[in-house]
């Protein structure tokens, strides 16, 4: 028997019908939304309690065996995948709203709660929990992959939302990062070390969120440009003009046909802006006038206001249907989806070039982004397996990257690293990559928490 064997045979012990070996069970664990293939842990197990987690983890760390986290799989860069086996610890079973401080502006809630059932708890109190990223992740993988979306461009990404976690490290001891409280002098902020951490340091197993109430007013515009640039060009004028827009969202002229193929839209093949606008009834009717102004500059067109929810969710289904919209273009393929970010100013630049490259290639991509806070994604269109095809794909996705790396950018501004960006930390952090690797190995000095990933050494 071997040593992997050996280690599911105790958890199965404990857990009982709680520990599958079954191969189904074990490909959805080990393949996310990426064009990665699947990578298989060798049993899955299914916690429904942090001191489950402890105890599964003070096993592996002792038999030495991985263990990768899992939360609903809507990873996009592999994060999930288990390139050394082991055992994934699948988190949805803890799914409960522990407390919420609607006069403190927080919640406390497990890992496995996804950010609608959260929404939908809140529903009566009068907040909400703003961070989108646009499938229904659970908050556990939210603040591990430190995710962003929509909203973060007036609300911040997880990073900010994040007041206090609990957390299980590796060899099963439990323990508490933050507090509730809006500040603190003490200490190093632990916190942050674990948001973002794609579960290579512990496993968290509680989360305090910032909660935000809802505005009184919401509204929506949607606006069409003669050309890329000018549509860019339209959000970095509105950002320097400081208006408190909530969302700014970007889709080309490729996502745009997707979407009325799609959805059966009727809009105007074009760059296109998505917006919304919080705030009073007066204050966003003032915010959607100077950005109608802002966008006539840039020849900006058909500027279409929407108050009503009804209104406000068909204006923004393009941008909600969009990743499937754009693999129904080609039936059959796989979206191999890169994202970068970079400050406001050189975002222009960026985009035309990615669309370049694109347009230059053999393969059909889209761009679209959150383009508020300098975040921008594109997806190229390859077929399962196709080697050529996929190699043309990551020529371009590193391009894109590269090119945001020399203005000043990061390699991902939402995705995260996973196993599909691991190859740029080095040109983006240099030296602190090794500091990054020495807290790795003092947190999990056995290696055994999503190996092969952050921490690690490229392979």
């Amino acid at each position: 028997m071997t040593g992997i064997e050996t280690t599911i045979d105790r958890l199965a012990a404990l857990f009982g019908e709680r520990v599958s070996r079954s191969q189904d069970v074990r490909r959805s664990h080990g393949d996310d939304l990426s064009y990665l293939p699947a990578m298989l842990p060798d049993a899955v197990f299914f916690a429904r309690s942090t001191e489950d987690v402890a105890r599964a983890l003070a096993i592996c760390n002792d038999d030495g065996v991985p263990v990768v986290p899992f939360g609903v799989g809507t990873s996009i860069e592999g994060q999930i995948h288990a390139p050394r086996g082991g055992v994934s610890i699948d988190l949805s079973g803890l799914d409960a709203v522990l407390a919420v401080h609607a006069e403190d502006f927080d919640a406390v809630v497990q890992p496995g709660v996804t950010r609608e059932k959260l929404n939908a708890h809140l529903r009566d109190t009068g907040l909400t929990f703003p961070v989108d990223p646009g499938a229904d992740a659970s908050i556990g993988g939210m603040a591990s992959t430190r995710a962003s979306g929509t909203n973060a461009v007036r609300y911040g990404t997880m990073r900010e939302n994040v007041l206090a976690l609990e957390v299980v490290l590796p060899d099963g001891e439990v323990i508490r990062t933050g507090t509730r409280a809006r500040k603190s002098s003490t200490g190093y902020d632990l916190t942050r070390v674990f948001v973002g951490a794609e579960g290579t340091l512990g496993i968290i197993t509680e989360v305090t969120v910032r909660l935000h109430p809802i505005p009184a007013a919401i509204s929506s515009a949607v606006c069409t440009f003669p050309t890329l640039a000018a549509a860019v060009d339209t959000v970095i004028a509105t950002m320097q003009s400081a208006i408190p827009v909530a969302r700014i969202e970007f889709l080309d002229e490729v996502a745009i046909e997707a979407a009325n193929n799609y959805s059966h839209l009727a809009l105007e093949v074009a760059p296109t802006l998505f917006l919304e606008f919080h705030g009073t009834p007066a204050g966003v009717a003032e915010q959607a006038a100077q950005v109608e102004e802002i966008a006539a500059e840039f020849g900006g067109r058909h500027f279409r206001f929407a108050t009503d929810p009804e209104e406000r969710n068909r204006l923004w289904r393009a941008r909600y249907d969009s990743n499937p919209a754009t693999r129904a273009l080609r039936p059959g393929s796989a979206t191999f989806a890169t994202d970068a970010c970079v400050p406001i100013s050189r975002l222009t630049e960026n985009i035309l070039a990615a669309r370049a490259d694109a347009d230059a290639s053999f393969l059909r991509a889209k761009i679209n982004g959150h383009v508020g806070d300098g975040n921008f994604h594109v997806s190229y269109l390859v077929m399962p397996g196709a080697a050529d095809e996929i190699r043309e794909a990551e020529r371009l996705a590193a391009r894109v990257v590269e090119r945001a790396l020399a203005s000043g950018g990061t390699a991902s501004g939402e995705h995260g690293v996973g196993l599909g960006k691991l190859r740029f930390l080095e040109a983006e952090h240099g030296p602190a990559l090794g500091l990054m690797r020495s807290l790795k190995a003092a947190f999990d000095p056995r290696g055994i928490m999503n190996p092969g990933k952050l921490g690690s050494h490229p392979t």
